[in-house]
């Protein structure tokens, strides 16, 4: 019998009650996996109330003693980090090598969560007046809430929930509803690393959870990382409930070759940038721009070589370049992009739409595309296909290459191919897009930065994990103290005070 997830609350697996069953799909067979019930309305509220009740002992609870806690937990996502890939390719079908990068990014988050008491001190000054001190505390917000997507189902939860409550709040996370059973496992492994309950809670569930975490009065803040018009709507809606959100959206990252780049470093960088994870990332490049037709068809021939070579196949055989799409819907998605590409005049040079992996015939796989002679006005162009397709758009120089990006309504990564050192400065000075690489295909910063981009692609002030997540997770409280003398006394002063 198919096991059915429900939701961890209280430091404990909640049974499902009577929410609504759908089933989780294997998208390298198609066959159903497992099951996930969507959590009701009182579902979320216990979740919500499980947090309420615990923030006050958590935020009570020394930052330093915070910090074991988060340690143990590391140590533990390394004890079962084959379990956790396991879950991630069976439910993802990303390619087993993958899960792991994508968990050891996580755990590279954890690592600098371990770290947060150091960006927790405040800031003091003695004698800013006559016997007065001033200071600011950075004070938690208390119940705060993340939703997170299907493509990194361990690393995005890792970035948001670790350094919410280190700085003391308390959470709760509602992963996609297409592969929830890593988070579930991380909140297990969290309590068994002495997270107290209620400190941490997981929701599965859709739009009707989503829409209650945003509504309900007592979350105080909102992450999110998905498309651009969920992540539009979210922010608009949380902003109009008076929460702080940051909602990460979509992408159309570009990728630069200039002509005195290394082609062959070129290449072998772009076709794991493109092709990784299928193309399910919003860092992944899905543009290349080519300066000068001379590069453009070298870059061309050479691609073609590699897409060749390229293995596609199931997650769980270590020896593949890339998995399957994540589901049906998005399949017929990703194909209906690559007849568009065809219908309005862009060079189709490799068709993945002509790959059939043995065993695997009704698996959602999509071989690597590639697109030649891509305007600007195209759908390929424009839309976030999220998928393995590359299209190439050729340009005159350089200046042409950057004004193609900043023109585009996202701004999420980008980056540059060259041995030029002008080059790159005037690239890394004018281009208008969150995270830039110069000779680095996938510019995701470290976790001690933070990460996030542009334009369309970032709705609020704050990027996520790094510094940024410690001023979205807390408040800046200024507080001026004054002892006077006992032996001295004012009269009253009407005038604004200065120091």
């Amino acid at each position: 019998m198919t096991s059915v997830v429900g939701h961890y609350i209280h430091g404990a697996t909640l049974a499902p009650q009577s929410g609504k069953i759908i089933d989780i799909i294997n998208p390298a067979t198609a066959q159903v996996c497992g099951k996930v019930e969507m959590a009701s309305s009182q579902t979320v509220q216990q979740a919500i109330d499980s947090a309420t009740k615990a923030y006050p002992a958590w935020r009570a609870t020394p930052p330093a003693k915070r910090a074991q806690i988060m340690f143990r937990f590391k140590m533990l996502l390394e004890q079962h980090s084959d379990e956790i890939c396991r879950l991630l390719s069976l439910e993802h079908g990303k390619v087993l090598h993958d899960a792991k990068g994508e968990l050891q990014r996580g755990i590279e988050n954890v690592e600098f969560a371990c770290g947060m008491p150091q960006l927790l001190k405040g800031e003091h000054s003695k004698d800013v007046g006559p016997g007065i001190d001033a200071w600011c505390e950075f004070q938690p917000l208390g119940v705060v809430a993340g939703i997170t997507p299907f493509n990194f189902p361990a690393m995005v939860p890792l970035w948001m929930w670790p350094s919410a409550i280190m700085c003391g709040n308390t959470f709760v996370l509602k992963p996609s509803e297409k592969n929830p059973s890593s988070a579930m496992l991380l909140a297990a492994l969290a309590s068994e690393a002495g997270l107290p309950p209620g400190v941490l809670n997981v929701v599965n569930g859709d739009k009707a959870a989503v829409d209650r975490l945003i509504e309900d009065q007592t979350i105080q803040a909102i992450s999110f990382v998905g498309s651009t018009p969920v992540a539009e709507a979210i922010y608009s809606k949380a902003s109009q409930y008076g929460k702080r959100c940051q909602a990460l959206g979509g992408a159309k990252n570009h990728a630069i070759v200039m002509p005195d780049a290394d082609l062959d470093n070129v290449v072998n960088a772009l076709m794991g940038a493109a092709y990784g994870s299928c193309g399910e990332r919003c860092m992944a490049i899905s543009v290349v721009v080519a300066v000068g037709d001379d590069i453009a068809n070298s870059l061309k021939d050479k691609l073609v070589g590699q897409i060749g070579a390229l293995k596609v196949g199931p997650g769980s055989d270590n020896s593949n370049d890339m998995g399957p799409l994540i589901s049906e819907p998005h399949f017929t998605t990703v194909k209906n992009f690559i007849a568009s590409g065809v219908e309005q005049g862009a060079e189709l040079v490799c068709d993945g739409r002509t790959l059939s992996v043995e065993g695997h015939e009704n698996g959602y796989f999509l071989g690597a595309t590639l697109f030649d002679h891509v305007q600007p006005h195209m759908e390929i162009y424009q839309k976030e296909i999220f998928g393995p397709v590359l299209v190439m758009v050729r340009v005159p120089d350089m200046a042409k290459a950057v004004e193609l990006i900043n023109a585009h309504e996202y701004g999420n990564g980008t980056c540059l191919f060259t041995r030029d050192g002008e080059a790159a400065r005037f690239f890394i000075d004018q281009v208008q897009v969150g995270m830039v690489g110069v000779n680095v295909p996938l510019p995701v910063p470290v976790s001690y930065h933070s990460f996030g981009g542009w334009k369309r692609s970032l709705f609020g002030d704050l990027h996520a994990y790094g510094p940024d997540s410690v001023r979205f997770y807390t408040r800046r409280k200024a507080v001026t103290q004054r002892w006077p003398s006992a032996n001295l006394r004012e009269g009253s002063q009407f005038s604004f005070p200065s120091n």
